[in-house]
């Protein structure tokens, strides 16, 4: 049985004066779903603003107002009832439509508990029900989990020498205790934290938000901002602005939407932000029409619709003891289980006592809650004791071990084939079914009809080109600078990423002893790094087309470790006729390999039969994996029943299933029953061949270091 239930509070305007409010409540352990509950609210705004410096009042009235409707309030307590009344957490989220941009400046963390006999508590203390303000948003970028032990924190901390001169909203700003501030984060955030930036009277200029960018580049899992923010009037809006430095140490005020666009553009961003900042995530009133606006411009929500997963804001001038309380039992939580709402509520309950306690807010795009994920190889029951790591070194050694390639070793540069397709969809019309608008296959074959055969496969090298430029285009020399090729660009990131990461992927393979690479991406890393290496590869494409077949592979030597062999099953981008890109290529490649099989090199064909395959890169439910397992499925293809062979996959996107928790339990299932005998390794790519360098040199360090 799961642990948890969940209901969804969604409202939206409905005319003048109401807003229509749905219930949607869903048990996992449920083979049915429910229709949702509808009903209707009215908000008194000015009653709301005169209970303002009261919070328990305020929660009475608005709690009032949101439950009025004695349909939603039976729904309310069936809800509650089927999840606390069986021992289990209610996942309570809130989501404000966007023709409701009002309600975001209510102070929704002050809810009293609606139901008779419950009126009196606080319904947020109560941690058996986890709340956030959940958000549905067109954000491309997938919401990918780290295994526990590799978690990253940022914490940055500033204090410009001459605060005391600025008096937002007549309140002349203190100096933030430097030193206490970094005390307390090492105390609560321990070995997580691997960076620092804080504001230092000998050393001015540390914290610019260049620098902090900078920083963040390097890629970290939390980002902890210490500073002074506030709510601004600026050409007739509400902006935030937030206090750092400029070179000389003194305050650099920084527009919070010139921050949100900087993180916008990151590579990798961080999956939670925590903003110890005043009125980071909004006034907390309702006052009027101006202030109303001016909630959606607040930091919190505008970071989390720029795609941070979650983040922990502020709605006022919270004190520092109510800080200095909740922060250390937030991250003790989330430390120990890994469910941030469920922390959010073990803090509230801590600061409970305090007149601020409702300020610290949780935007989340977490479905579950779940911050972390138990990475490693596991049974299909969930055991970690599942352990396959002998079998594959061992066979790696021997030279009984193929990896095959996918496109997730690229995703931390280049992003994920999902934003590529959502960005060509809004760029250019893409009509279909909007879940089609994320799948590359079927948009590409849109371009294909709309404009011409070749579109999309020129499109794709100048779309790449752009995407680098965009996001490293100050990092690269002068040379780099005028038009160049897209593997240039890729080696020029990567290489300076491996300087920095010893574990950088393809410098991990190409240091392997393995004779044959099979690849399904575009690019030529590999071979690069195989180069560095003093390897000597030889390239080769897959005949799966007619042009292809016209100059079928030539190869019929035998690879070894010093001269391994690189197989590009779906073609390479400086030859776009050799591109599997549309959903007729990944059809056409299908019937292409199987007709054209005695045209594919011997040596390639005998690694997917002798061979202990390694799927490393590859979202099991995409097309490029469905259609690579096909495949090998075909006649004369089936490996030798000797090899249970591994993938390593990332847990599924939340943001995408509808259960995460199901939908990983069906793909162990799946994958590992007779017909595919594939085990998995949940984390991603780096996280396996990081783990994979470690075991290697531990056992084969003195023979062959990686």
């Amino acid at each position: 049985m799961a642990d948890y239930t969940e209901l969804e509070i969604g409202i939206r305007r409905q005319d003048a004066d109401s807003y229509a409010v749905e219930l949607r409540f869903n048990d996992p352990d449920s083979e049915t779903s429910e229709p949702p509950e509808l009903g209707l609210a009215h908000f008194d705004f000015l009653e709301l603003q005169r209970q303002g410096l009261w919070p328990e009042a305020y929660g009475k009235q608005l709690s009032k107002s949101l439950f009025l409707d004695p349909r939603l309030l039976e729904a309310f307590k069936a809800a509650c009832k089927a999840s606390l009344g069986s021992d289990r957490k209610l996942l309570l989220r809130l989501f404000i439509d966007r023709s409701a941009p009002e309600l975001h400046s209510l102070r929704w963390e002050t809810l009293r508990d609606p139901r008779p006999g419950h009126e009196d508590s606080w319904l947020l203390t109560d941690e058996r029900i986890l709340f956030s303000r959940y958000l549905r948003i067109a954000e491309t970028r997938p919401v990918r989990f780290r295994p526990k032990g590799d978690i990253r924190a940022l914490v940055v901390i500033a204090n410009p020498n001459n605060l005391d001169a600025y008096t937002p909203g007549n309140q002349r700003l203190a100096p933030i205790d430097t030193e206490g501030e970094l005390a307390r984060t090492e105390t609560v955030l321990g070995e997580c934290i691997k960076g620092k930036l804080y504001s230092d009277p000998t050393n001015p200029g540390r914290v610019t938000l260049n620098h902090l960018v900078e920083q963040l580049r390097e890629g970290f899992d939390i980002l902890y901002l210490v500073c002074h923010g506030a709510l601004l009037d600026q050409q007739g809006a509400r902006v935030p602005f937030l206090w750092l430095e400029n070179q000389d140490g003194t305050a650099a005020v920084e527009s919070g939407l010139n921050l949100v666009d900087r993180l916008s553009k990151l590579p990798a961003q961080p999956r939670l932000m925590v903003l110890a900042s005043c009125q980071s995530a909004g006034p907390g009133l309702a006052a009027n029409e101006r202030e109303q606006e001016g909630a959606l411009a607040a930091l919190g929500p505008r970071l989390a619709e720029a795609g941070i997963p979650a983040v922990l804001a502020m709605q006022g001038n919270i004190s520092m003891v109510t800080v200095a309380k909740f922060m250390p039992v937030f991250f003790k939580e989330l430390a120990e289980h890994g469910q941030i709402d469920q922390a959010m509520a073990a803090a509230r309950g801590e600061v409970s006592a305090e007149p601020d306690a409702w300020m610290p807010t949780l935007f989340s795009r977490f479905r579950t809650g779940r911050f972390w994920s138990e990475g490693g190889f596991r049974s299909s029951t969930g055991s970690q004791t599942y352990d396959k790591w002998e079998s594959l070194l061992q066979r790696i050694h021997d030279g009984k071990c193929t990896p095959i390639l996918g496109y997730g070793l690229l995703e931390s540069v280049l992003g994920s084939t999902r934003e590529i397709a959502q960005n060509w969809a809004d760029a250019y019309g893409f009509p279909m079914q909007r879940h089609a608008r994320r799948e590359l296959p079927q948009v590409a074959q849109y371009l294909m009809y709309r404009f011409d055969p070749g579109f999309p496969y020129e499109r794709l090298e100048k779309y790449l080109v752009q995407r680098l430029q965009q996001r490293y285009g100050s990092q690269f020399p002068a040379k780099l600078q005028a038009p160049v090729q897209l593997d240039d660009l890729l080696t020029h990131v990567v290489s300076e990423q491996a300087k920095l990461n010893p574990a950088e992927p393809h410098q991990v393979l190409a240091k392997l002893p393995f004779k044959v690479y099979i690849t399904t991406n575009p690019d030529n890393l590999l071979e690069r790094a195989l180069q560095v290496e003093k390897k000597l590869a030889h390239v080769e494409q897959c005949p799966w087309n007619k042009y292809l077949k016209e100059a079928p592979p030539k190869y019929d030597g035998t690879p070894s470790v010093p001269a391994p062999l690189v197989f590009h099953l779906f073609g390479q981008l400086g030859d776009p006729e050799s591109l599997v890109l549309t959903e007729d290529d990944y059809f056409d490649y299908l019937i292409g390999v199987t007709s054209n099989i005695s045209l594919i090199p011997e040596v390639v064909l005998g690694t997917q039969t002798r061979t202990q395959l390694l799927f490393l890169g590859f979202q099991m439910d995409d097309w490029n994996f469905r259609v690579l397992l096909k495949s090998l499925r075909r006649p004369g293809g089936q490996a030798s029943r000797a090899y249970e062979h591994v993938a390593v996959q990332i847990d599924p996107d939340e943001d995408r299933l509808l259960d995460p928790r199901r939908a990983r339990q069906f793909l162990e299932k799946y994958f590992g029953d007779t017909t595919n005998r594939i085990g998995i390794y949940w984390g991603s790519a780096e996280d396996f061949l990081k783990e994979l360098r470690d075991r290697w040199n531990q056992r084969y360090g003195g023979e062959m270091p990686v």
